[in-house]
């Protein structure tokens, strides 16, 4: 018999992060993510308290095939913060992105 895989979720605040599903689920409302919205989102949860700069989530989650404006992350975290209405990802100016560790 073999064990059946444990269901792989980040909670975090009101938001819960479904590895399998690729979703969000906001205050029990789930949302559909692009790839790269769920990358950024899961590179954050899992980095909590650590500032990520934007080439580092270039380097993770674009790797080599990558050539524009490092300002697409940006973008990536404008629209999470619309779609999904968190206000936990916090800019710091001129340097990238965080989330505070979770108590």
């Amino acid at each position: 018999m073999i064990p059946e895989q444990e269901h792989q979720t980040i909670t975090y605040k009101n938001l819960v992060l479904d590895m399998d599903s690729y979703t969000a689920v906001v205050d029990g409302v789930s949302f559909d993510l692009t790839q790269r919205e769920f990358e950024v989102l899961r590179e954050l949860l899992l980095n909590q308290g650590r500032v990520l700069t934007r080439q580092n989530l270039l380097d993770k989650l674009w790797k080599y095939d990558f050539y524009g404006d490092e300002r697409v992350v940006d973008t990536h975290i404008k629209n999470l913060r619309k779609k999904l209405g968190i206000d936990f990802i916090q800019t710091i100016r001129g340097v990238g992105y965080k989330i505070d560790k979770e108590n």
